[in-house]
């Protein structure tokens, strides 16, 4: 008898990227793939002590189920930050933790959509969301995005002409993959439009606190009078992503939703990591560790884009971003970065081509570009044998796209 599974299953053939991905796995390759820290920062030290003052404080109730929502001081806490950060207005009760960002975004595809519903999404957009969302087979819709983030006239105009758009997912801090971080005005235009209707939006943070220059603009829930705006942040990137705790923070009553479906999928998230990373923000300065990021970062950022300056063809253009973890790349029309990756990958240099970030396919001149986990001296030896490799594929005097 052969076994049937649903048809969903179809959507998640292996891709092509991951594969690609596996390769960067081997020691031997200089990945600029996946989004990783930097894991020699990791605070391996500290966190051994945090595990033994949790286990010696609160062992039976770390290695006990607990409560959907997640630990209340740890609840506190990420309101507290946000607040003061971001200039929203939470409470404890506005935030729920998840398991990983990932999870927030699986449990928003299940209480928002219906097969053939559009989900309103940057172009290009993260591809995480792309698969998380995808499973429940709605429609992407892609909204024209500039260096100032998505454009509201766009917006407006694929609001009216969709008839059933059931959710807007964006990510307006140094946004993966291009690096692009949203303007304040175009914040605020954005959410002008978004407040005139009643369409949820997902605003994904999990790189705001990594920035190496400028100022932090607020939130687009900072600006969210209606309850539309669900914020998603993560301990991830600022400090240890195999904890994988995460948060999603809104309206009382939307949270719930996310509370039911939770409870349906994994009960509650390793109370465990949320014991310890409360314990952590109560032992050790976050803040700290961050401007330890960041500093880090911030170099390798330098060493890529000058070496990327310095070795690939005048015709590649790329962004400049302001923090984060990834630049974006756009060679000349007609150059496929699938094609491009592959012989890089026999050089043992490899990243990400860029038409996977985009829902509805299309502009295969494009790549994403990692500066956060390799080494300066790896960094700028792997930007220079790319460099070699882009050669081969683009004419010096083949013009930009």
């Amino acid at each position: 008898m052969t076994m049937k599974f649903a048809e969903r299953m179809e959507l998640f053939a292996a891709s092509d990227i991951q594969e690609i991905l596996k390769v960067t796995a081997r020691p031997e390759i200089i990945s600029f793939g996946g989004g990783l820290p930097a894991p020699e920062l990791f605070p391996v030290e500290k966190m051994k002590e945090v595990s033994c003052k949790v286990l010696e404080e609160n062992g039976t109730k770390a290695l006990q189920y607990f409560t959907t929502e997640g630990l209340p001081s740890l609840r506190e806490k990420i309101a507290e930050r946000s607040n003061e950060r971001l200039g929203t207005s939470l409470e404890m009760e506005n935030v729920v933790i998840v398991t990983g960002s990932q999870q927030a975004l699986d449990l928003a595809g299940k209480i928002f959509l219906n097969e053939g519903d559009v989900v309103l999404c940057e172009s290009p957009t993260y591809v995480g969301a792309i698969d998380a969302l995808k499973a429940y087979q709605p429609r992407f819709v892609e909204v024209e995005t500039d260096d100032n983030g998505m454009v509201v006239e766009d917006l407006e105009k694929k609001i009216n002409e969709e008839k059933n758009v059931k959710l807007i997912y964006v990510t307006p801090d140094f946004q993966n993959p291009t690096g692009v971080t949203w303007s304040e005005e175009r914040r605020r235009s954005f959410m002008e439009v978004v407040n005139q209707h009643s369409i949820p939006v997902l605003e994904d943070n999990p790189y705001g606190e990594l920035r190496f220059e400028g100022t932090t603009p607020p939130a687009l829930k900072s600006f969210d009078n209606k309850g539309n705006v669900i914020m998603l942040g993560s301990f991830s990137k600022v400090l240890c992503p195999g904890m994988r705790v995460a948060w999603i923070s809104g309206d009382k009553d939307l949270l719930m939703k996310f509370v039911f479906v939770k409870q349906a999928c994994d009960i509650h998230t390793s109370s465990k990591s949320q014991y310890e990373i409360d314990t952590f923000l109560e032992m050790f300065d976050l803040d700290e560790h961050i401007a330890e990021l960041v500093k880090v970062y911030g170099q390798r950022k330098d060493v890529m884009l000058k070496a990327m300056e310095e070795f690939f063809p005048s015709s590649v253009e790329f962004t400049n971003p302001e923090g984060g973890l990834f630049t974006w790349a756009v060679m000349p029309e007609g150059i496929d970065a699938r094609e491009v990756v592959m012989r890089a990958i026999e050089k043992k240099v490899a990243f990400v081509p860029g038409d996977a970030f985009y829902p509805n396919g299309g502009h295969p001149n494009t790549m994403r570009l990692n500066y956060s986990n390799m080494p300066s001296e790896k960094i700028r030896e792997g930007i220079k044998i790319l460099g070699e490799v882009l050669a081969e594929f683009i004419p010096e005097s083949m013009p930009a796209k």
